[in-house]
């Protein structure tokens, strides 16, 4: 049996994604790129990089979906705001958003996602929310850690580090509690 199939008997998502049919898939990739979509209309103004509810949803999407269909949806999410839909932080659209200060972010979420997956798939889940905190922390971390260098590249790394990491630190540990605890509740609910 392969790992997947082996991670999804165990009970790694209360989504059990990997189990259901085709259509049930695409349409968790719809529904996930909503999500991602309305996350980013939850905004804090900053400057070079809003704070949004963006990686919040992006470390839920890994969790629920596992790596590869959390990755898919992450990768579908960038490629509907690259088009044009305003599916971005507050509503932006376009590919420019892929060459700003915002790149680094953008091409970081569906590695955080999958890395976030992969931790799920492996018991660090809602069955254990400590593990889960860590997986959520981590996929914000390498979130800040590319998003962090592409901004280097622009303003340097110290003006990086104090406009692109610093002021989002907090803000990660806090995303990650509440979804190590939404991981928990949903793990109890399905449970029942």
């Amino acid at each position: 049996m392969n790992s997947l199939a082996t991670a999804s008997h165990s009970g790694f998502s209360p989504l059990r994604l990997a189990d259901r049919p085709l259509v049930w898939q695409v349409a968790a990739v719809v529904l996930g790129t909503l999500f991602l979509a309305l996350s980013s209309y939850v905004e804090v103004p900053m400057v070079p990089v809003p704070m949004t509810m963006q990686t919040f949803a992006v470390a839920m999407v890994g969790a629920l979906y596992g790596w590869r269909l959390g990755g898919i949806t992450i990768t579908a999410w960038l490629i509907e705001g690259a088009i044009g839909l305003p599916v971005l932080s507050g509503g932006a659209a376009g590919a420019i958003h892929f060459v700003g200060p915002t790149a680094g972010y953008l091409f970081a979420f569906p590695f955080a996602g999958a890395l976030v997956g992969w931790l799920a798939e492996r018991g660090w889940n809602g069955q254990r929310p400590v593990l889960a905190f860590v997986a959520a922390l981590a996929g914000n971390a390498a979130c800040l850690a590319l998003g962090g260098a592409w901004l280097a590249v622009m303003i340097g790394a110290e003006q990086a580090f104090i406009h692109g990491v610093a002021p989002f630190l907090v803000g990660a540990v806090l995303k990650s509690v509440l979804g190590a605890a939404a991981l928990a509740g949903l793990q109890r609910v399905v449970k029942r």
